[in-house]
């Protein structure tokens, strides 16, 4: 049903339908203007990548640092529980041998 509208309105008004690419024609000076402005565009695009690659950059060697922080930490704790269980253990082994 809308497919029949939309013809019936094309083959009532087909100018309307169908626009024609008619651009006004540019001047030179135009072009260079809009040349130079996308070439400065493009250039402070290559900057904010640039400084976004270093923000990222710098984020994960924060991070890399802050898990070898907190590995060396577990490992300390780890270290330490396992000297208190080697001296209870040897405690323990004295106890019953002096009985």
């Amino acid at each position: 049903m809308k497919r029949d509208v939309v013809v019936a309105a094309l083959r009532n008004n087909p100018k309307s339908a169908v626009k024609s690419p008619v651009k006004p024609r540019e001047s030179a000076s135009d072009l260079a203007w809009r040349v130079e402005r996308l070439e400065g565009q493009l250039q402070k695009l290559s900057e904010l990548v640039r400084e976004h690659a270093e923000d990222v950059d710098r984020l994960v060697r924060i991070v890399a640092e802050d898990r070898d922080v907190i590995r060396r930490q577990l490992l300390r704790k780890h270290h330490e529980k396992v000297r208190v269980r080697k001296h209870l253990r040897d405690t323990d082994s004295r106890n019953g041998l002096d009985s």
